[in-house]
């Protein structure tokens, strides 16, 4: 399992952990739920005019429609047993129905080490930060003791092969590529072959990004996942797809015909650290109950950790402050 990285495990006291960071920056400005409820609830019962300012935040947090309408649906039946006396009560309640929609889904990435080489085929779309996340990725198997080559299956893209052979040199990763315009099927079978040859445990094979919409990138995409299994029929052994959590909705859309054109099995949440309300987290998660492996937060190495449903749903709801489960940050 990629659990914590050593070079992760403790926080210098000028730099905070990660599930402090998770909170400070998925709630700049006033993102967080629960923002000013106190003074919303104060003098009054918990009631019908409370839910719909509830609902207008969850929907503008880009929980969507029916997420929305499955947290509501939990809180009502409690609000009308008076269990909700005040805003505190509700935020407690707002934060458990919202974990208990992540946890499922809350499920880290596990590294089979009896397959060898562990093929990861990463996709998304343009400017999702997939070449950051294999960089991340690699480094924090290099920190389990586990060999990685990465595979540069993005040959179109101008400066791709190059910035992917830079995050290689950081990780202490091994590199396979070819020549600008290669076909990516070709450059990922190579990089198998040779990862089979070198012993390495771990294969990273990048892709190039794509419009979810564009189907003949779609198909493209399709074939290299054929290809890899004529070098390996069980492989590739996970499809991790990465999400712009800035994309809102769309987001959401990204996911559907990516798992529809090669079966994701994980998911990596990147940029939560800009404009995003993080609510599209919640939306996938109920719809697709895809594995939620990592989220981000900034570029640095430390600003990407393993998924914790309690954690994020409590930075969503309650705003930045001190993060009681730091000693669990990845």
């Amino acid at each position: 399992m990629l659990g914590r990285s050593p070079n992760d495990a403790g926080t210098s006291p000028s730099r905070p952990g990660f599930l402090t960071r998770l909170r400070q920056r998925l709630n700049r400005g006033d993102s967080w739920l629960t923002r000013d409820l106190t003074g919303l609830v104060r003098g009054r019962r918990i009631d019908e005019g409370i839910l719909e300012e509830l609902e207008t935040r969850l929907l503008t947090a880009d929980v969507g429609v029916a997420a929305t309408a499955r947290i509501l649906g939990e809180l009502k039946p409690r609000i009308a047993r008076n269990e909700l006396a005040d805003a505190a009560a509700l935020t407690r309640a707002l934060r458990e129905v919202i974990t208990a929609i992540l946890a499922p889904c809350a499920r880290a990435l596990v590294i089979d080490r009896a397959r060898k080489p562990f093929v990861i085929l990463v996709v998304g779309v343009n400017g999702s930060g997939k070449t950051t996340t294999i960089g991340k990725l690699a480094r924090r198997c290099a920190d389990q003791g586990l060999s990685v080559l990465l595979a540069a299956g993005d040959t179109f893209r101008a400066a791709a092969i190059e910035q992917l052979e830079v995050w290689a040199g950081r990780a202490g990763a091994q590199f396979a590529a070819q020549l600008p315009g290669a076909d990516p099927g070709a450059v990922v079978f190579d990089a198998l072959e040779a990862a089979r040859a070198r012993g390495c445990d771990v294969v990273l094979a990048d892709t190039a990004g794509r419009l979810h919409s564009q189907s003949h990138l779609m198909e493209e995409l399709k074939k290299v996942r054929r290809v890899i299994q004529r070098s390996d029929a069980s492989a590739p052994h996970e499809v991790l797809l990465v999400l712009d959590a800035n994309q809102g909705q769309n987001a959401l859309a990204q996911a559907r015909q990516f798992h529809a054109a090669v079966a994701v099995t994980g998911l990596v949440l990147t940029k939560l650290d800009g404009t995003a309300k993080g609510g599209i987290v919640i939306a996938i998660a109920l719809e697709l109950g895809i594995p939620i492996r990592f989220i981000g937060v900034g570029e640095s190495a430390e600003d990407f950790g393993e998924f914790d449903a309690a954690a994020f749903a409590a930075a969503l709801v309650e705003g930045p402050g001190d993060s009681p489960g730091e000693a669990r940050a990845p």
